[in-house]
């Protein structure tokens, strides 16, 4: 163990397999082996990762619920020497996992502790990957709220994201989601299905979301393991030709005026005709 006062340790953001040890690399193995402590979000399931590679190390557990508490305590030990590394259950670290607040810690008040990342799998990356959706431009949400009102707000702010959306959803609550997705982006959104990536049951399939929902009810197996969502983008140009900043700017003019006034200064500001707005308007449910 390190205890030379005199040298500050490092943090190591160290990625593990998401479900195939033999996706691990030589370099997570490596600085497994050589850092003094590790921090996991579930001791057990990153302790079977371990003695599956031959590799003793002390295992201390960080979740979401003793993040706040630990995070100083152990800055503080990287502060005295030691070097730790930090793992969520599977892929890379802190992606809808915990370990947020030790770095924005370290960031704001360890700005002397080295923080190294160990690059690995990532489930999201994975699924976006193997979409055939547009990769250029994406962005993650993570897993929508578990309160149907939030996730149906939430939805209805991605509604006209015109960037591939990427979703985390449990087999509980799968099937109401997309039911959501269903009613708010309409039936015929496409929509790529994920699940157990990497792992023997592995399955990859894309269809419109109203063919996706009927496909999954057809085998009570599809609604288990982790699952990935991955949403088409909003398509801009197949709805009257309104750009992405026309719809913007209308948006947010109709949320503090009436549906009329928004069209008419929206119609002035980028001399559109008003009825191919209010034929949005009435389209998309907006």
């Amino acid at each position: 163990m390190n205890n030379n006062n005199s040298k500050i340790g490092n943090l190591y953001i160290i990625s593990t397999p998401i479900g195939n040890y033999n996706d691990i690399s030589n370099r997570a193995i490596i600085t497994f082996n050589k850092v003094d402590l590790i921090l996991a979000e579930d001791t057990r399931k990153t302790g079977l990762l371990l003695k599956n590679f031959n590799i003793k190390n002390k295992l201390y557990s960080y979740y979401e619920y003793n993040e706040k508490k630990n995070a100083k305590f152990f800055l503080e030990k990287i502060q005295k020497g030691y070097n730790i590394g930090l793992v969520s259950d599977s892929g890379t670290p802190l992606i809808s996992d915990p370990g947020y607040r030790i770095i924005q810690l370290c960031r704001q008040q360890y700005s002397n502790i080295k923080i190294i990342p160990i690059p690995g799998a990532c489930a999201a990356i994975l699924a976006l990957s193997a979409s055939g959706l547009a990769t250029n431009r994406f962005c993650y949400e993570g897993f929508l709220s578990k309160k149907k009102s939030k996730r149906i707000k939430r939805l209805n702010e991605l509604k006209f994201e015109n960037r591939t959306l990427i979703i985390y959803e449990s087999k509980h609550r799968l099937l109401k989601c997309l039911y959501d997705i269903e009613k708010i982006f309409g039936k015929n959104r496409y929509i790529v299905f994920a699940k157990e990536l990497t792992k023997k049951w592995e399955n990859i399939y894309g269809d419109k979301i109203t063919n996706l929902i009927k496909w999954i009810k057809l085998d009570s197996n599809r609604l288990k393991g982790e699952i990935v969502l991955v949403i088409d983008g909003y398509n801009y140009k197949i709805n009257n030709k309104i750009s992405s900043k026309i719809i913007q700017t209308f948006l947010i003019l109709k949320q503090e005026l009436s549906i009329k006034k928004a069209i008419n200064i929206t119609s002035k500001i980028y001399s559109i005709k008003k009825n191919i707005l209010y034929e949005f308007h009435i389209k998309n449910k907006c």
